[in-house]
């Protein structure tokens, strides 16, 4: 079984948010790699990029497939996670620890369209 956080949002194509305060932190879930096998690859927006809830933002690649990224939440990007441009493969070793943009949240009430960890888990069985 892939692990699920509590307290984090979830989308139906298996990214999550992690609030705190007014930004987010999205990245894939450990079902989403877990699905996608070995990452080669991860496409990310710019800084100060615009994203839009349930519009494509990036990509990853593994040995497998390519992945589109869709963004969970609405906002503007203040960073990115650089280490994986270098090191894509630590999302296969902890997706929720290895987030791939911080999100400034422009409208906080989206995260009222996402799933809680127990929602999101029953989409996974």
């Amino acid at each position: 079984m892939a692990k699920v956080i509590e307290g984090l949002y979830y989308s139906e194509s298996h990214e999550y948010v992690k609030v705190e305060g007014e930004f987010g932190y999205v990245g894939i879930t450990d079902y989403a790699q877990g699905q996608l096998g070995n990452v080669v690859y991860v496409d990310m927006p710019e800084v100060d990029d615009e994203v839009v809830a349930g519009e494509e933002f990036g990509a990853v690649e593994s040995v497998k497939a390519a992945s589109d990224l869709f963004s969970p939440v609405s906002g503007t990007v203040v960073e990115i996670n650089e280490a994986l441009e270098d090191s894509p493969e630590l999302i296969n070793q902890d997706a929720f620890e290895n987030w791939i943009m911080k999100v400034q949240l422009s409208d906080p009430s989206e995260l009222d369209n996402l799933m809680d960890a127990k929602a999101y888990e029953a989409i996974c069985d």
